[in-house]
């Protein structure tokens, strides 16, 4: 049964259920996920835990299957984690997890968490993920986008009884904290942590914030089509400039912009000859947040601004693989600045 991360305290209110299946991919979301159901059966007298972590098609299923029905001599109930990294149990594998939740079932003397990365569409239709969410309670961890940063870190700082100050400077003071720290829950963690540390309970200002939290952001060059798209001139910049500190490959970084404005051309064909906007984003396999973005955009965006984007594209191809363009900059990573800068404004046009 899907539960919300944020229903999670709830539900282990209500009474544990002998099995939990955690997925995602933000590690400190996933991580506390898991501490609060350790928690909730410590409390609730498990005293032994035993953790095992799946590692290539060869693993030994035989060794968990074993512990989930044994206990010490010195234990009445125990905690059984079974973490997979890769999110492929392997055939073995789907046999195995099927038997452990057939185990499971009604069982008050072992609880058993699943701990998994975030898993496809397809995965999530295979009989061993199906037998899991059947069977206990099923936790899909998402990652903080950006636009949520914010709110996440003052629920964050009022937790130790820290807040911003309110209206205009403290939207801009969890503004600033947001961009420090984009890309690194991780990290944008353990700053809150230190401002608290820094600084007694009550309000923070913007000078405290700014001397204190350090820039940890680490970008994503898929997520570089997010700002972009949304027409955010300032966030695209600073992305491009911590991809390029962090050594990011110019032609992934142009593949990235250049596949944008190529699904551009394709709905906008689509849409030029009677396709509607759903089934045409649908084909072109726009969805998701981009897809939310091309609604808005492509009405707005002419045939002849795609037309030159595109041929924009075409030229910063050339650069970044070492050819020279009349009236491009020579540099990749200039060239690479202008075109999303490009993209950023026929966006926003209207």
């Amino acid at each position: 049964m899907q539960v919300p991360l944020n229903q999670l305290t709830a539900q282990l209110g209500k009474g544990l259920r002998s099995l939990y299946t955690v997925y995602g991919d933000e590690a400190l979301l996933v991580q506390e996920a898991v501490d609060a159901i350790r928690a909730s059966a410590r409390a609730n007298g498990y005293t032994e835990r035993n953790s095992f972590t799946v590692a290539g098609a060869h693993f030994d299923w035989s060794a968990v299957l074993a512990a989930g029905g044994s206990l010490s001599l010195f234990a009445d109930k125990q905690i059984i984690e079974v973490r997979i990294p890769s999110g492929k149990p392997g055939k073995d594998g789907s046999t195995a997890l099927q038997q452990l939740v057939s185990s499971s079932v009604d069982n008050d003397s072992t609880l058993t968490i699943v701990i998994l990365p975030r898993l496809d569409k397809a995965t999530k239709t295979g009989a061993w993920f199906a037998a899991l969410d059947a069977n206990g309670i099923t936790l899909q961890v998402d990652s903080i986008e950006r636009a949520a940063l914010p709110a996440w870190i003052a629920q964050r700082l009022q937790r130790q009884e820290q807040h911003v100050k309110a209206g205009e400077e403290g939207q801009r003071t969890l503004a600033f904290f947001a961009d420090r720290v984009e890309g690194n829950l991780l990290a944008a963690h353990q700053e809150i942590q230190k401002l608290g540390l820094l600084y007694p309970a009550g309000e923070l200002g913007f000078e405290q914030v700014e001397q204190a939290v350090l820039n940890v952001a680490r970008y994503d060059v898929f997520k570089l089509s997010d700002a972009v798209l949304s027409g955010q001139v300032l966030r695209t910049e600073r992305m491009l400039n911590g991809l390029q500190a962090e050594g990011e490959a110019e032609v992934l970084v142009h593949w990235a912009l250049a596949e944008d404005i190529r699904a551009m051309k394709r709905v906008k064909d689509a849409l030029r000859n009677g396709r509607p906007m759903p089934m045409a984003l649908r084909e072109n396999r726009v969805w998701g947040n981009k897809e939310r973005h091309f609604e808005r955009v492509l009405p707005r965006i002419s045939d002849a601004t795609v037309a030159r984007l595109l041929h924009s594209a075409h030229a910063v191809d050339g650069i970044v693989k070492g050819l020279k363009v009349p009236e491009w900059p020579a540099n990749g990573w200039q060239a690479l600045h202008r075109l999303a800068l490009q993209t950023c404004k026929a966006c926003t046009s209207r």
